[in-house]
């Protein structure tokens, strides 16, 4: 194990900690190489800061309103988060029994039987790594359409053309990049001014909104209760569930454990801030939705907006001003760059992890950790992510709608990722959980069940197309590329990965699977 020369001392953080967090890593079978400069509220800002929750929903609006309006928004809002809850506490549970930087397929490798958990752990690897890269792709080029939505305050006649459109999202991968290649010692004091920008944007959004209102105000019963399926074309009850596109806020909350490595005591801290990052994101989102709905312009004129992306011109209409709206737009558009950051650099640590356990081609080189930089960051996994997100990007160019797909793809895999190591540990009867940091106890067998339906649904959900009658346009091909990405990494498997791929590399590993082995049998195994 290195020395603490990649683990300097933070504030009012004993020394001792840092030599625990270590050696408890070094039973997990890797050794420091990451600084851990992040204690609870660092990881939890960096949480909230992926979670993004006003640029989450501010992002689909458009789908949201096609699918019902007010209703499907506010009430979807809290059928997402209270369905989540379950997903993050079983995650947590897992994560404070095996905090490192791997995460799920490093779960599902522990989990699973020795007979299986070599396939169980690249599977779920390589949803992981999809999953980040598509989730990540997502984020920074949600953030170039919303740029393109704000120019369009000032610039309503300006035709936007999909190449403009990715030279923006390109400009906003570099910011990103920059921050996480060099101002990585930072990025902790960045996460908790991307909170203070977050709690302060909700407040001034929701005053400017209340009280200027230039579009009218609303009653409770519309705000709370209109519900028009009728632009979905799809049967009233579909339609509600095809309008959860909400839930997209919460795909990415479990990508926090690939920052296992840098925190300072991860088995606690890890979980707190997973679990703790549901409600708080709830009541934020509340406090940004409801004001919006008292307020919201005619939802026909919103969803006919050319560019796909009403929020700048919902805010110029509920200000009466280009200036206003232009003013509430920037909330929303920091709130994305700063998420960008946050989830360039959770995505380029789940590379270094995978990369780190020799699953991806040229592991030696993306598993390096270059020490002369920012005091240590996978410079090479960084720009591994990087390159994979601009190269996905081109698609748009030519076709949107297969582009859009990545946001779906995200989402199903992820889901898949979390779902998998909380499916096996139910399989075994929770027996691996019992000496869990993070106990749920006697609701765990409810909520690991309740996580697992809900994140095999979203699956359903995010490959739906919004709309029907369906067109080459408006189809979704989420579930096209969720299959090709599955058969590039079954086909990788059997070309490579098997030969190569030994799982993460346990200390005693024939002693545990003889141990997992009785757990599963009852039985036991054979010397």
């Amino acid at each position: 194990m290195q020395d603490n020369a990649n683990t300097a001392l933070q504030p009012g953080i004993r020394k001792e900690n840092y030599a625990t967090a270590d050696s408890e890593l070094e039973k997990l079978g890797y050794k420091q190489e990451m600084t851990r400069s992040r204690g609870l509220f660092h990881i939890l800002f960096m949480t909230l800061a992926i979670m993004a929750v006003p640029y989450g929903l501010a992002a689909p609006i458009a789908t949201s309103l096609v699918a019902g309006g007010p209703a499907t928004i506010i009430w979807g809002w809290v059928t997402v988060s209270f369905l989540t809850l379950p997903l993050a506490c079983s995650l947590g549970e897992i994560c404070a029994k095996y905090p490192t930087s791997a995460g799920a397929y490093y779960w599902c490798f522990r989990l699973a039987s020795p007979r299986r958990r070599l396939l169980f752990s690249w599977i779920n690897g390589w949803l992981t790594m999809v999953g980040v890269w598509t989730i990540s792709l997502s984020v920074t080029f949600g953030t170039a359409q919303l740029v393109v939505a704000g120019a369009g305050i000032f610039l309503p006649d300006w035709v936007v053309k999909p190449w403009h459109t990715y030279l923006i999202f390109l400009a906003v991968t570099g910011v990103a990049v920059i921050f996480c290649v060099f101002f990585n010692p930072i990025l902790p004091t960045i996460d908790v001014i991307s909170a203070y920008w977050t709690l302060l944007g909700v407040i001034v959004i929701l005053v400017c909104v209340s009280v200027k209102a230039a579009a009218g105000r609303h009653s409770a019963a519309f705000a709370l209760g209109h519900f028009d399926p009728s632009p979905s074309g799809w049967t009233p009850g579909w339609a509600f569930f095809i309008g959860l596109l909400p839930a997209y806020t919460f795909a990415a909350i479990g990508m926090i454990a690939s920052m296992a490595e840098e925190v300072h005591n991860p088995s606690s801290d890890l979980p707190r801030a997973i679990v703790w990052s549901i409600p708080i994101g709830f009541i934020s989102g509340v406090l940004f939705l409801v004001p919006i709905l008292f307020t919201l312009p005619d939802i026909a004129t919103l969803i006919s907006v050319s560019s796909g992306q009403p929020v700048g011109l919902m805010f110029e209409l509920i200000m009466g001003s280009k200036g206003g709206g232009f003013g509430l737009w920037f909330i929303i558009f920091g709130i994305g760059m700063f998420c960008a950051i946050s989830i360039s650099c959770a995505a380029s640590r789940a590379t270094w992890a995978f990369a780190r356990d020799a699953a991806i081609p040229f592991h030696q080189t993306f598993a390096n950790v270059n020490t002369h930089l920012s005091g240590g960051i996978p410079l090479n996994a960084i720009l591994l992510s990087t390159a994979i997100q601009i190269l996905l990007a081109l698609i748009y160019l030519g076709s949107s709608a297969a582009f859009n797909a990545f946001v779906g793809v995200a989402v199903m895999c992820l889901g898949s990722s979390y779902a998998m190591p909380v499916a096996i540990s139910l399989a075994n009867g929770r027996k691996d959980m019992t000496d869990s940091p993070f106990p749920l106890g006697r609701f765990g067998t409810a909520l690991n069940t309740v996580a697992v339906v809900w994140a095999a649904f979203e699956m359903v959900l995010f490959s739906m197309p919004a709309v029907l009658p369906v067109t080459p346009t408006t189809m979704n091909y989420a579930s096209v590329v969720f299959v090709a990405f599955a058969l590039m990494s079954a086909v990788w498997y059997l070309i490579s990965g098997r030969h190569h791929y030994k799982g993460p590399d346990i200390p005693e590993a024939a002693g545990e699977d003889n141990q997992i082995m009785e757990k599963q049998t009852g039985q036991k195994s054979d010397p």
